[in-house]
């Protein structure tokens, strides 16, 4: 009966099966990723398809009858969960991109392992692996260390471990070239000669150090494009480990991501008026450059300050309302004191858009995850193409911590490095207050004329404290 159960639940069809359904749950939870009121739901059934198609490799593996392997399987699983969670668990949603690049990227050094694994097992063995086997195997061995050690520069610029700052070297595109020759080189002479164990060590160390170089010369302006490309990076080489392994689920998940990463890639770089080479080619843009106020150069002239309570008026008084938010918000935890405002305005009439620019904040969907988090109607979170025409006629856009997106040297001064790229056109309005703590410049180092302008008021301080203020100036009226 044992062996009987044995060989159920091992064959191949069996596994197929837990594969596919596996399959389908990564797509249906992927689908629910498109709303914020689906997302969690999406990520949990997503989840699920994970745990099933981990399982069903076991099986298929002939681990879990291994009791020697069952068990380094599950002290892994334990670390891994002991390390995943709490670090989920207590990440702050500003510090989300960081875990997002910190988490791709361990997904991206577990497929280089994976292929190092495979190869040294080939070696030990004395088997010289087919080129349906061996070529994806080189290929995932290449991108997955790219992504992995790329990643790791990412994170450490985020986290501003790393300056914000593009660090370039001299020669960097010809190093570049040269340590992706090293990669490639050696995955061909490990594809055309005996093999050797030195060729896969050179493909690990020539794209680690490939990936650490491509990501250092860009600046913090274009972090999110470089996330969601080495996430594309990442998905592509776990595909290719699919195929070297034979693992149906390990394919589709990877194809998932790759093309997901791909296509969101696309959207920034369109929606910032660059393409993805000219980024990987080194973008502008540090955390720290070029300091507001005449940074390029060019006198401004004098800001004009207002209070809680002159913004309180204007905003109370107001038809239309649209509140820009942006890093800033995200920084101060202020979403939820946006939302008792947004209730306060309402109250008197007052009707209140919010204009979401794609690259707001530090990834795209950061500002939707906020003000959902804060209960904020989906409705009244307009895209760029669909606020933008409003702003003619609104009353006041409140600038909540929004900077670059909002710059109008983007559609004025061809000079400027983000000319061209789509922003909100907050100028537009009868007024605009901008809520920030200083006058510091954005991620891409550059200043901001619209603080500047005439009709421009800003209102100095942290964000939350101030829109608290604003709220209870509101109820006061």
């Amino acid at each position: 009966m044992t062996t009987l159960a044995t060989a159920f639940y091992q064959e191949r069809d069996f596994i197929n099966a837990l594969y596919l359904v596996a399959i389908i749950l990564f797509i249906v939870g992927l689908r629910g990723l498109t709303g914020p009121h689906t997302a969690v739901q999406g990520n949990k059934i997503a989840a699920v398809g994970m745990l099933i198609a981990v399982v069903a490799t076991l099986i298929g593996e002939g681990v879990i009858p291994d009791g020697e392997t069952a068990l380094l399987i599950a002290v892994g699983v334990i670390v891994g969960t002991a390390v995943g969670i709490p670090s989920a668990l207590q990440v702050k949603m500003t510090a989300m991109p960081q875990m997002v690049a910190l988490f791709n990227g361990v997904g991206g050094g577990a497929v280089a392992l994976i292929a190092w694994a495979e190869y040294r097992h080939a070696l030990h063995l004395g088997v010289d692996l087919e080129e349906k086997v061996l070529i994806p195997t080189l290929f995932a061995a290449i991108i997955g260390s790219i992504s992995f050690w790329g990643s790791n520069i990412a994170f450490a610029k985020l986290q501003e471990i790393l300056s914000g700052k593009p660090i370039k070297l001299p020669g960097q595109q010809l190093i570049n070239v040269l340590l992706l020759l090293v990669a490639v080189g050696s995955a061909a002479a490990i594809a055309s000669v005996d093999s050797e164990l030195l060729f896969v060590l050179g493909i690990l160390v020539a794209a680690g150090i490939l990936g650490n170089m491509v990501v250092l010369p860009i600046g913090g302006a274009d972090m999110p494009v470089v996330i969601s490309l080495l996430n594309a990076f990442t998905g592509l080489s776990a595909a290719a480990a699919g195929i070297a392994l034979d693992n149906n689920a390990l394919i589709v998940a990877g194809i998932i991501v790759g093309a997901s990463g791909t296509i969101l890639t696309n959207l920034m770089a369109v929606a910032m008026n660059r393409s993805v080479p000219s980024i990987i080619a080194g973008g502008f843009g540090g955390g720290d450059a070029a300091a507001a106020g005449g940074g390029d150069g060019v006198e401004r002239g004098p800001v004009r300050s207002t209070s809680a309570q002159d913004v309180a008026i204007q905003l109370s008084y107001a038809r239309q309302v649209v509140i820009v938010p942006g890093y800033g918000m995200a920084v101060a935890q202020a979403q939820h004191a946006v939302r008792e405002m947004t209730l306060a305005l309402e109250k008197k009439g007052v009707d209140v858009k919010f204009a979401i620019h794609p690259v707001a904040g530090r990834m795209p969907g950061h500002m939707n995850v906020l003000l959902a988090e804060a209960d904020v109607p989906y409705d009244q979170l307009k895209e760029m193409d669909d606020i933008n025409p409003e702003f003619g006629r609104t009353d006041v856009s409140l600038i909540i911590g929004a900077n670059d997106v909002t710059n109008p040297a983007a559609n004025d001064d061809p000079g400027s490095p983000i000319y061209g790229m789509p922003i909100l056109e907050v100028d537009k309005s009868q007024s605009v207050i901008v809520l920030k703590r200083s006058m510091s410049s954005g991620f891409a180092g550059i200043d901001n004329p619209l603080f500047y302008d005439p009709k421009t008021a800003m209102l100095f301080g942290d964000a939350k404290a101030s829109v608290s203020d604003i709220t209870a100036e509101v109820q006061a009226l």
